[in-house]
């Protein structure tokens, strides 16, 4: 994906969100702050200049086959949107596929992961059934032309296929994410990501350890993560 960055759409956007998020994770806690950090993210991302450029619409589901990773807050702010919104036997039947999910993926490098098809297990009916606690990543993830999607789970081994983004949106939510990291970096807490199937699961299976190793800024899984650069926080 090639696209001229626009610096200074990228900066005031960052600096404003950096500023509010470190804040609001001050005042009123950690997911607090990403709670309002997201609803901010999606209102930038739907004033966009080029928003009405993308693809993306109800029912068109390729994306929903990459594997992503996630970071600690995301999965403790998708688990409790799952407790609040779904009964027993539906969290049980997500925590079925994560752990089919998590034992396909398990032995898989980044790379071996990014050529592989993994249906996320909130994708249902063509619908994905938890959109408004959705990850970063996939807010982040708006194609002008679905057809290199679509190509893109055909020949998920074709590295070489590069669909085509809208670079404006793309930019405005990189810098809300990246932003909000930074500010959560800074206040001490774990910015690594992991990978979504198998770090819900540990959410989902733990007694409550994980959520307060992270709110006193200690590591909370036992699977490792990873650092992501923070390319747009940076500008």
């Amino acid at each position: 994906m090639e696209f001229a960055i626009d610096f200074e759409l990228v900066r005031r956007l960052a600096r404003s969100e950096y500023r509010l998020a470190t804040k609001e994770i001050d005042e009123l806690g950690i997911m607090e702050a990403f709670r309002r950090s997201l609803q901010r993210h999606d209102q930038q991302l739907a004033s966009a200049a080029d928003i009405d450029t993308l693809a993306c619409k109800q029912g068109c589901s390729w994306c929903c086959h990459f594997s992503i990773d996630i970071r600690a807050v995301e999965a403790f702010s998708i688990v409790a949107f799952m407790r609040s919104s779904f009964n027993a036997e539906q969290i049980a039947q997500f925590r079925d596929e994560m752990v089919s999910n998590s034992a396909l993926l398990h032995a898989m490098d980044d790379e071996q992961r990014m050529q592989q098809n993994v249906k996320c297990p909130f994708l249902q009916e063509g619908r994905c059934s938890i959109y408004s606690a959705r990850p970063q990543t996939c807010r982040n993830y708006h194609a002008t032309n679905s057809s290199g999607c679509k190509l893109s789970y055909e020949q998920p081994k074709n590295m070489d296929i590069a669909p085509e983004y809208a670079a404006t949106t793309f930019q405005t939510g990189a810098a809300q994410v990246d932003a909000f990291a930074k500010a959560m970096h800074e206040a001490g807490y774990t910015t690594d990501v992991y990978e979504l199937n198998s770090v819900l699961l540990e959410v989902l299976q733990d007694s409550g350890g994980a959520w307060q190793c992270f709110s006193n800024k200690l590591p909370p899984f036992g699977s490792n993560g990873h650092d992501v650069p923070l390319e747009f926080a940076e500008m």
